[in-house]
């Protein structure tokens, strides 16, 4: 199968194709804005990959020990040997990119960094981020041994990669902890943005996170700047609204989502559009069943009110009602220290716990957690905090 055969499809893949195939062979400034990496986790990467490494931010610091990380469109590998060295000898790297000439860069350095940092745990991809499912190295394999010469043979191709991504996937659901990508989702052609979030979600474990630097713009781009192969590879035209970006995870199921950077001034302003560089961190494990055990959540402030992406809204210093897992979700990042949680005096049994209606804001009384019959009295604590008496 030629590489090349991937980025026929339309002039924009094409383009992007081309533009990045060259990139690996020669540093093309145009394709990146300036990024600052921690220098000490840049020691151990060739400078061949670190010249020839095109993007817009830095989404590696929410990346931890041990984890399971995916790099979407890893290029030469820059991101992906970061991650490397962050998650450690118990962790594991994937990147994935559809660029033959990067992941030859890629994977030529492999060896290398591995031996400097005592261990090996990078593994480079030939594939499609928007179809995580399809291994392009296992079907160009198929391919070689039944070529496609009529439309018989391009539909027994399609049930082939059907088999591959179900028996043989790029990337197995539920098997990743983190997924990172620098300026890579904006390449992406329009039909395919969907399906392009909802594999990130789909690979991502319950509890695990999507930290993405790409680049954003803040009004519609016009059909005819989209059309412009140049702009478009570079990485410009293609952009997201930025509330648009920003509503993608929101529809594939994420929740928790947040700018954790945006770039003040932009990047590039075309026809009067500014398009800049922002990371967005969005999370996975909102999904499932909402079980009544008696708990509320106190929102701490500063707002009035808020409301999470499940419309329940929570005001401030007032007990609100919430099901056992949103009391759960709501101790976890992003949302730590956001929220007081109020446990019942006695413990609902999750095989007792009845089905909650999430679908309404309900305040629930200080009975309902200590109980109707509740006539207990304590005396005054001597030394209510470490700091002396309270009065």
């Amino acid at each position: 199968m030629k590489s090349s055969t991937i980025a026929e499809a339309q002039p924009s893949e094409s383009s992007v194709y081309q533009r990045y195939a060259a990139a690996a062979q020669a540093v093309e400034p145009a394709l990146c804005c300036p990024v600052q990496y921690s220098t000490e986790l840049l020691d151990v990467i060739p400078q061949e990959i670190i010249e020839k490494d095109y993007g817009c931010g830095d989404p590696t610091p929410y990346v931890r020990a041990g984890e399971t990380v995916l790099d979407l469109g890893s290029g030469g590998g820059k991101l992906c040997y970061i991650a490397a060295q962050v998650v450690g000898a118990k962790g594991r790297v994937i990147g994935v990119d559809c660029n033959r000439e990067m992941l030859t860069l890629a994977r030529k350095h492999a060896p290398a960094v591995a031996e400097q940092l005592g261990y090996a745990n990078v593994d480079f991809r030939y594939g499609l981020i928007q179809d995580l499912g399809l291994d392009l190295d296992q079907l160009a394999a198929e391919l070689s041994e039944h070529p496609v010469n009529d439309p018989a043979g391009y539909l027994a191709l399609r049930n082939v990669e059907e088999r591959l991504r179900r028996e043989r996937p790029l990337v197995a659901d539920d098997s990743i902890d983190c997924v990172l990508s620098n300026c890579v989702l904006n390449l992406v052609r329009q039909q395919d943005r969907r399906q392009l979030f909802a594999e990130i979600f789909r690979v991502l474990r319950r509890g695990g996170r999507a930290a993405i630097s790409d680049i954003v713009s803040d009004e519609d781009v016009p059909e005819r700047l989209q059309q412009d192969p140049e702009l478009w590879s570079g990485c410009i035209t293609g952009a997201f609204r930025e509330d648009e970006f920003l509503k993608a995870f929101e529809e594939a199921g994420f929740h928790g989502i947040e700018v954790v950077k945006r770039q003040s001034e932009p990047w590039r302003t075309v026809d009067g559009i500014e398009f800049r560089s922002v990371t967005v961190v969005a999370h996975k494990g909102k999904q499932g069943p909402c079980l009544e055990r008696g708990q509320a959540v106190s929102y701490r402030g500063p707002f009035k009110k808020v409301e999470d992406d499940d419309g329940h809204t929570y005001y401030r210093g007032e007990r609100m009602a919430v099901c056992d897992k949103t009391f759960h979700l709501l101790q976890q990042e992003p949302y730590t220290d956001m929220f007081d949680t109020i446990e019942p005096r006695e413990i609902v049994p999750l095989g007792d716990a009845k089905p909650f209606d999430c679908r309404r804001n309900a305040r629930r009384h200080p009975r309902e957690t200590k109980g109707m019959e509740y006539h207990a009295t304590t005396e005054a604590v001597d030394g209510c905090s470490d700091n002396g008496p309270c009065c």
